[in-house]
């Protein structure tokens, strides 16, 4: 991914965002608590690399594989 962004490592951008519980498959959906965001690591292509609880979680689970997180609304 090319950005004007020098200190952003170049394919290692991931994306965190807040999916919708209605996109995940039942086995996934069926994990989880009635309330609560779920939220996903995602490629720059929209692939969804991971999922977690809390907003916090996704971004310490995208530095842990030494990606560089940017949060999408």
């Amino acid at each position: 991914m090319e950005t004007p962004y020098d200190d952003l490592p170049k394919g290692q951008a991931t994306y965190i965002r807040e999916v919708a519980r209605e996109s995940l498959p039942d086995e996934i959906r069926a994990q989880l608590p009635e309330d609560g965001a779920v939220w996903g690591v995602h490629t720059p292509e929209g692939e969804c690399l991971a999922l977690a609880r809390h907003r916090s979680d996704a971004f310490m689970l995208a530095r842990e594989n030494d990606w560089a997180p940017v949060s999408v609304h």
